[in-house]
């Protein structure tokens, strides 16, 4: 299954999922009117930058209120002249649980064009998508834009250093896993200012992106936003590093070291 930029982007800032439900904060900690800016750096060069928004949905399912996510991404410089992205992913999740009930992606890139839709049956344990209809192995299932935003929200208050935690979603055909270690805490550097943040190791699997011996480390803060400000991995040739731009419309104060 291809995998385009963006949903690496995206990867780098989700979890996985174990057979158990994973516990998660009482509220979420994003609200409407969030929105975050990305830039993915090839070695020094901005190769693609990336918007993430948060609105109510005029929508229900089920008789229940979403929260409708947004996700735009896009090549930027010289990256954008010789191979154009432009894609656009929508997730529209429970307000209470932050599960997925419907999720659809416009990929465009290069002369490559993709249209998938899913809609989620978390107490069936399956998926009915454009490629079929899949089982889901928990009633915890998400799609990759809900999955960051459920990971955002989940409960870690006791991992220790070394801990996993394991989140599953669902992309394009097929269900899919990514493992995340708890690395310790440092503070970060950005355009926002230093940050404490919290590090994590995920798990990659080798192939025509990463190397066998690549490593892969996201940092967020460490405070209620739980905002990924960095991350950064090895490939096949050179590194990829995601940094923050902006951020607004956060529902708590950053933990900016002054």
């Amino acid at each position: 299954m291809r995998k385009s930029l963006l949903c690496v982007l995206i990867l780098l800032l989700s979890f996985k999922v174990q057979a158990q439900e994973l516990p998660f904060v009482k509220e979420p900690v994003f609200k409407a009117g969030e929105v975050l800016q990305y830039k993915l750096k090839y070695g020094f060069i901005t190769a693609a930058e990336g918007t993430l928004k948060v609105q109510e949905s005029d929508i229900k399912f089920d008789g229940k209120p979403a929260f409708k996510l947004l996700v735009d991404g896009e090549t930027s410089g010289t990256f954008d002249i010789f191979y154009k992205i432009r894609d656009h992913y929508d997730s529209f999740i429970d307000k209470e649980n932050l599960k997925p009930f419907f999720y659809q992606e416009n990929i465009r890139e290069g002369g490559y064009r993709r249209q998938d839709k899913a809609r989620f049956n978390q107490d069936g344990k399956k998926v009915v998508a454009t490629q079929g209809t899949f089982t889901t192995p928990t009633t915890q299932t998400f799609d990759l834009v809900s999955a960051y935003y459920f990971a955002r929200s989940l409960d870690i208050s006791k991992m220790k250093i070394g801990d996993f935690v394991k989140l599953n979603y669902f992309l394009g055909d097929e269900i899919s896993q990514l493992e995340i270690q708890f690395v310790g805490r440092e503070v970060v550097k950005t355009k926002l200012g230093k940050i404490k943040c919290l590090k994590f190791s995920p798990s990659i699997k080798p192939g025509r992106v990463f190397r066998k011996d690549s490593k892969l480390y996201l940092w967020i803060t460490d405070d209620g936003n739980r905002v990924p400000v960095k991350a950064q991995v090895e490939i096949i040739v050179g590194s990829v590093t995601m940094e923050i731009k902006s951020a607004a419309g956060l529902k708590y104060p950053l933990a900016i070291v002054k």
